[in-house]
């Protein structure tokens, strides 16, 4: 005979537990029951909160058959030496069956400034693709018809010099400017509080990206003027949930910004799109990307005005986190990385990059990417995945935690809004203090064995592998200044002088900055001879010290 318990009030999901079950909580320090039963998700209206694919609020995608109709976007990010070089990798992974285009640019070109600039010595090319000039990137792009391909460019501080690169050469291929398509980062806010990037102080960048948004509304469509990004966000040691609030924070700063220019919200927000992060608490970063489609479409909706759904869209790029990566057992980093794409994945993600496992080691070598790509290829074309959309929808689990990540997500908001709004949070250095303590959280967690990583921290091997890393030439630096140098010489004088003159003459006056950009690339002005100009206008920011 079974014994009878002892208590009638029992209830199991508040019960006190034994061991590890006592206290289990998400990445982010979320609570996490037992199980979850119709109870957690009692509170939720089906038509309001979930609604059906496709449809308001979107919290289950933005298009009805998701996959069905058309594969996200597989965008490995590549980039490294010269352009010559990088063009090379473009051209080998998109034999591989690489869909779209994505430009990982060098520190230099990152910050603003040329190849040859004493600044840049020892950095020409390491981290990615050097980019002083049109020259450069139309080497970049050779052989590579943009009106067939969409290219994604990480830069954020000097991005619309690069964007004026890039346009300048569609123009010279003869495409029209509306048949480009693509996106910059150029999520500048994103900089000061995580990725420390910038070129000018917050106020003037910000008219700079204002300048992008209202150019392109007009004469580049198809172009995504901002892919506002939590990913460096989280890479720098936030939360699941801090990625989420800080991100659309942000997102929610440039649509105000483009309202103050006095441009209608559903003739610029359809092109904004997002950049997140796919880190390892595999449910929690599900519920993530389908908390921040349906805060987004609602405060768009009801805050913002806008009445074109398209405008209420959060379409987001993911990539793998690199964070977590391992130089200890890096084979492990093949299987981090794929189950990082499919919570991406089964989150609805419009195109994502997978990581490759030798990354936290050195740029990846092509052994490494194909891997990487064929991780994509085989979750696309093997798993069945792509079959349904919104495949975890009515999860009692999946959906309570989508519900507590949106409310976290509000009560930042919250927070944001009181303190005066995202630039005054950045200037009295509340979004660095946030993410520098949650970052030593992870690493006491860490430390302490409270959160395992497989090789390093437990079920370690001192008999590690050593792999194949890919070295960057020393003489691609030197060859890229040498062609700098020689451009410099044989391009003529008179042209750059007064395209830059043009230039400091917009920046000063209030004008439009991108087309005097677009006049500058195609005189051959330098990237950091068109960055140096605005500097001079608008001065050089330096982030006060925090501890």
């Amino acid at each position: 005979m079974t014994p009878k318990p002892t208590s009638t009030t029992s209830d199991p999901k508040s019960d006190a537990l034994h061991g590890r079950e006592s206290a289990v909580k998400s990445m982010s320090g979320l609570e996490l029951k037992p199980y979850y039963d119709g109870s957690d998700v009692a509170h939720l209206d089906e038509t309001r909160d979930l609604g059906v694919p496709g449809e308001y609020p979107f919290t289950r995608g933005i298009h009805r058959t998701m996959y069905r109709g058309k594969t996200w976007t597989m965008r490995q990010f590549a980039g490294f030496g010269t352009a010559r070089e990088t063009n090379q990798r473009f051209h080998y992974l998109l034999k591989n069956g690489q869909t779209g285009l994505s430009v990982a640019f060098d520190f230099p070109t990152i910050t603003g400034y040329d190849s040859d600039d004493p600044m840049s010595e020892g950095e020409v090319g390491r981290c990615g693709v050097a980019i002083a000039s049109l020259a450069d990137m139309e080497t970049l792009f050779k052989g590579i018809p943009l009106d067939q391909v969409s290219t994604s460019m990480t830069i954020n501080g000097p991005a619309s010099v690069l964007l004026a690169f890039y346009l300048a050469v569609g123009i010279k291929q003869g495409v029209p400017l509306d048949k480009l398509r693509g996106t910059t980062q150029n999520d500048v806010l994103k900089e000061y509080m995580a990725q420390k990037s910038w070129c000018f102080p917050p106020q003037p960048s910000m008219r700079v990206v204002g300048d992008v948004i209202q150019y392109c509304a007009t004469n580049v469509q198809q172009w995504n003027t901002i892919s506002i990004s939590g990913y460096h966000i989280r890479e720098a040691g936030s939360t699941a949930v801090q990625e989420l609030a800080f991100t659309l924070a942000n997102g929610f700063t440039y649509v105000e910004l483009g309202q103050q220019r006095g441009i209608d919200v559903d003739s610029f927000a359809p092109r904004l799109s997002f950049f997140f992060n796919a880190h390892l608490d595999f449910f929690e970063e599900i519920a993530k990307y389908r908390a921040a489609r349906r805060i987004w479409a609602k405060r768009l909706k009801e805050r913002y005005g806008a009445k074109n759904p398209r405008s209420m869209l959060l379409r987001f790029h993911t990539q793998t986190a690199g964070v977590s990566l391992t130089a200890q057992q890096p084979e492990n980093n093949i299987v981090r990385t794929a189950y990082q794409a499919l919570s991406a994945v089964l989150g609805g993600t419009q195109s994502l990059h997978t990581n490759s496992m030798d990354e936290t080691l050195a740029l990846p070598t092509e052994k490494a990417v194909k891997i990487a790509l064929r991780t994509q290829q085989i979750l696309a074309h093997e798993t069945g995945v792509a079959n349904v959309a919104d495949p975890l929808a009515g999860s009692y689990f999946v959906e309570a935690l989508t519900d507590r990540m949106e409310a976290e997500a509000e009560e930042i908001f919250r927070k944001i809004d009181a303190m005066g709004g995202v630039i005054r949070g950045i200037e009295n250095g509340w979004f660095q203090r946030e993410i520098q303590r949650s970052a030593y959280k992870a690493q006491q967690d860490h430390d302490s064995k409270a959160r395992i990583t497989v090789g390093v921290n437990e079920y370690v091997d001192h008999d590690d592998e050593k792999l194949e890393i890919l070295r960057v030439d020393p003489k691609s630096e030197t060859e890229q200044v040498a062609r700098l140098k020689e451009l410099k010489r044989t391009r003529d004088d008179a042209k750059v002088k007064a395209a830059l003159a043009a230039i400091q003459h917009a920046a000063r006056s209030g004008d439009n900055l991108m087309p005097k950009l677009v006049d500058g690339a195609l005189a051959y002005c330098t990237l950091g001879e068109m960055i140096r100009t605005l500097k001079a206008e608008f001065g050089e920011y330096h982030e006060p010290p925090m501890f």
